[in-house]
């Protein structure tokens, strides 16, 4: 006997048009996104989150809440923060930043340093599976190029968010590539191949664009750009360390360190004067960690009072081809991911209901966990209330929507994946 799906609640969905509302309204209106908080319109959300099903007490609400906000990809997100914000600031404190940014403009010509940036990042999340970590990791440095080149901040951030979501979407050990296999039943590999023919071409064009950009920049670049390799180090050994598939946390507590102890040999600073770099960096990243619970608390309420449930069976219902039933799948995880702003999360519950459809319309388990990875990501690469772009806007010290036009590979990844529903690419032969 087939389980009746739950009908669901749209009503649980107001707090998400809430934020909206107060942050990207307020913003629009007054032309200044730093006019509302992030942090403020996120706690006025989780507010009303409260309001429905008044059959339950405040106490259960606040639990719910509260294993929302402590639930392990949130608390684990936040540690990530804390440990990028200490490797950034201690890199910055010992000149890691500057002879860094000082060896890329000597080595490359400048309208290839965002494209450059762009492909560094890539590999590094497709080595770690961690967006948020190769952004953190790379914000530093490409906020120095902005400042040697004269280009904008907020080009060359959006590039690096755009490597950074390559490798979220491909990655053999990134946490939405195992839930959409894991959810869709096929192997690892056979995912990866029909993934990457399909954002191939979204890779290729974000590289030309980027480098036709940099060059309308008629940047003249004077003086000595002097480096020291040492302090180099503790960014080749993050890369080197990802490429190896180090785990993320031990790379940045390691990097941290290492950059800790060149600074310490080179007379940056004292023991103490590590220390409180590593504390400023952290301190710097409590915001976006307060956020972090904030949103997982929230988004913990809007699932229990029936929000989620409303959209799948909603998207669902609308289906009646097999081509349909791919644009439904792509539709349906990228409304979960917008109301959850976290791609794994997404996938986790649009996977399930995805598999029916799949089942349904004779559509191939690889297929569907490539539709899936994919419009989660380009989404999650593109919402300014997700870690990925919060992440890179708070280090850098600019607001969210300034980087939005200029996130291109998110954006192609999305049309492509369009493109290959409606094309029917890539084709495969069946076994």
């Amino acid at each position: 006997m087939t389980k009746e799906p739950k009908k669901g609640n749209p009503l649980a969905l107001l707090p998400i048009g809430v934020f909206l509302v107060l942050f990207l309204g307020t913003g629009i209106a007054t032309k200044d996104f730093y006019r509302m908080p992030v942090l403020v319109a996120f706690l006025i959300a989780a507010a009303v989150a409260f309001l429905p099903n008044r059959k339950e007490s405040m106490a259960t609400k606040l639990e719910i809440f509260c294993n929302g906000a402590g639930e392990n990809n949130i608390i684990l997100m936040c540690i990530i923060f804390l440990l990028a914000g200490a490797f950034s600031n201690v890199a910055k404190s010992m000149g890691a930043v500057e002879s860094t940014v000082n060896l890329s403009l000597s080595i490359l010509p400048t309208n290839l340093l965002v494209a450059g940036l762009f492909i560094i990042a890539c590999f590094i999340s497709v080595s770690m599976g961690t967006s948020v970590g190769t952004i953190t990791a790379l914000t530093p440095i490409g906020i120095g190029i902005a400042q040697k080149t004269g280009m904008p901040v907020a080009l060359i951030i959006g590039a690096i968010i755009g490597g950074g979501m390559f490798g979220d979407n491909l990655s053999m050990i990134s946490d939405t590539t195992i839930a959409a296999v894991r959810t869709q039943g096929c192997e690892l590999k056979d995912k990866f191949k029909t993934n990457f023919l399909i954002v191939l071409p979204a890779a290729i064009l974000t590289i030309i664009i980027l480098t036709v950009i940099a060059s309308g920049y008629q940047t003249t670049l004077e003086g000595d750009y002097a480096y020291s390799i040492v302090k180099v180090l503790p960014y080749l050994a993050v890369l080197i360390g990802a490429l190896a598939g180090v785990n993320v946390f031990a790379l940045l507590g390691g990097g941290a360190l290492f950059a800790g102890i060149i600074g310490m040999m080179n007379g940056s600073f004292d023991f103490f004067g590590f220390m409180q770099a590593a504390g400023e960096g952290m301190m710097g990243m409590e915001d976006l960690a307060m956020l972090s619970i904030v949103i997982g608390g929230t988004l913990a309420l809007i699932k229990h009072n029936g929000g989620i449930d409303f959209l799948l069976n909603s998207i669902k219902s609308r289906i009646k081809t097999k081509k349909g039933a791919e644009f439904g799948i792509a539709a349906l995880v990228s409304v979960v991911d917008l109301c959850t702003a976290n791609n794994t999360i997404a996938i986790v519950m649009a996977g399930p209901l995805a598999k029916d459809i799949a089942e349904e319309f004779n559509i191939a388990p690889k297929r569907t966990a490539s539709l899936l990875d994919i419009f989660s990501s380009c989404w999650q690469g593109m919402i300014p209330y997700g870690a990925q772009i919060l992440s890179a806007a708070g280090l850098a010290a600019v607001s969210p929507m300034e980087l939005l036009p200029f996130i291109f590979y998110p954006m192609l990844m999305g049309l492509c994946g369009l493109l290959a529903i409606a094309f029917e690419f890539p084709k495969f032969k069946e076994n």
